[in-house]
């Protein structure tokens, strides 16, 4: 049996965990300290299989900005964190982009989209009207 400490990220409350998990079986035995049921799932999700929401953001040629937010789709295993930021850094898209908009499609192959955070739109070309 292990003893973790852990802070909830379920809710806002951030309540801090004071986990037992036998390891050998993979089972939750008690969670102590939330505040809410939702530890108990955090507990249980982060000691079996973590995942995170990865946030980042990719170039983009043309646009108002140099760079347009993004994240993952839904969560993804967590092991998957540094693949999926490889793919990331490697991507430029050309404006515009919009919020929403899919920018990869099954990022490194874990069946989750990075999607856009932020609407970039196209940069305006300057004048080169000169008269007064």
């Amino acid at each position: 049996m292990i003893i973790k400490e852990l802070t909830c990220i379920g809710c806002p409350m951030g309540c801090q965990l004071t986990i037992e998990f036998d390891e050998i079986q993979k089972k939750l035995l008690h969670v102590s300290g939330n505040q809410c049921p939702k530890g108990n799932r955090y507990a249980h999700k982060e000691l079996t299989n973590p995942t995170r929401i990865v946030t980042s953001s990719i170039k983009i040629e043309g646009g108002e900005i140099g760079v347009v937010s993004v994240k993952t789709q839904k969560d993804i295993p967590k092991s998957q964190i540094f693949p999926i930021m490889d793919a990331i850094h490697q991507t430029t898209v050309i404006a515009p982009v919009y919020i929403g908009s899919v920018l990869i499609h099954d990022v490194a192959g874990t069946h989750v989209d990075i999607i856009a955070t932020k609407t970039v739109l196209t940069r305006k070309k300057e004048s080169t009207d000169t008269t007064l």
